[in-house]
């Protein structure tokens, strides 16, 4: 799930699927209690058939059901480029995403490379069926969503499994802490097939200790690195999102800066010796001593 409510626009693919569900425009919003607080949807009046997921107030996801393929969030731009990068365009992919949200990155695997294989983990069941109720799957978008913890569900994956492990996790607005240690990360290799990739959403804000924690810790169990972020997070002038990226192949620097760039909320991406020096001797996160990430100020999603 999303802390960060910046916006961004894309070109976009169509759904045939989606020509059903109701136009945003002419909809209300809809509420309801679910594990995690309360959720809603509201209507998107922009775009006709798109929603925004909130979960006590904050923006979680954005979904456009006619056009999957738009990421309207800079953070889950971020996060489809990964799904962009990883492999020749159309091709299709395994995909393990830890944290459902309104399904957004699921949706767009499937828009964007068609045939792909996806599995969603979300432990909050009451929010799997208020968002499957109102923000229909495609039955033909191969996506199987599993209600379990998501370190429990990564422990049930087979070995090797997945192409691309998108980690996107909060609860009462914070990564819990079993979802941020070595141990964890060591399942998630478990499950990546050989070239897989790792890609996380970590919200953090000054003084950054929380965000240069999880690169070390990311950089004890992967041989190249990459974060992707907002210039002022990095600065750490401001609470946000940034996406790690994490693999045992040396991933492609030079488009995700230049897509990072040009994107409609610019951002940075530091790797390399720039990105040892920003994590600046951070210890690795073991489970014995690991904490949640940060609650947001109060404010962030006013």
């Amino acid at each position: 799930m999303a802390r960060n409510a910046r916006k961004a626009s894309r070109p976009s693919k169509g759904n045939p699927s989606a020509k059903d569900a109701a136009p945003a425009k002419d909809a209300l919003p809809a509420r309801e209690s679910v594990d995690g607080g309360t959720a809603e949807l509201v209507p998107d009046r922009e775009r006709p058939r798109a929603w925004t997921l909130l979960l006590d107030g904050a923006p979680q996801s954005h979904v456009d059901l006619a056009e999957p393929g738009h990421l309207d969030f800079a953070y889950q731009r971020r996060l489809g480029h990964a799904v962009d990068l990883i492999a020749p365009a159309r091709q299709p992919l395994r995909v393990l995403h830890l944290g459902g949200g309104a399904f957004t990155l699921a949706r767009y695997a499937a828009a964007t490379r068609p045939r792909s294989t996806q599995q969603v983990i979300e432990a909050d069941a009451a929010l799997v069926a208020f968002v499957r109720a109102r923000l229909p799957l495609d039955p033909a978008a191969r996506v199987k969503v599993r209600t379990a913890d998501a370190r429990e569900g990564l422990a049930k994956t087979r070995d090797g499994w997945a192409d691309l492990v998108i980690a996107d996790v909060f609860s009462g607005a914070r990564t819990p802490a079993h979802l941020t240690s070595a141990e964890f990360l060591a399942e998630v290799r478990r499950v990546l097939a050989p070239g897989g990739w790792y890609a996380a959403n970590v919200a953090d804000g000054p003084p950054l200790a929380y965000l240069r924690g999880q690169i070390a810790t990311a950089a004890s169990a992967f041989g190249h690195l990459a974060l992707a972020a907002d210039p002022a997070v990095l600065r750490g002038k401001r609470f946000g999102n940034a996406v790690l990226f994490a693999a045992d192949t040396a991933l492609p620097v030079a488009e995700l800066t230049r897509r990072v760039a040009t994107d409609p909320h610019a951002g940075r991406v530091e790797h390399g010796r720039d990105l040892a020096d920003f994590t600046g001797g951070a210890a690795v996160v073991r489970d014995a001593d690991a904490k949640p990430s940060p609650l947001p100020p109060p404010g962030t999603f006013d």
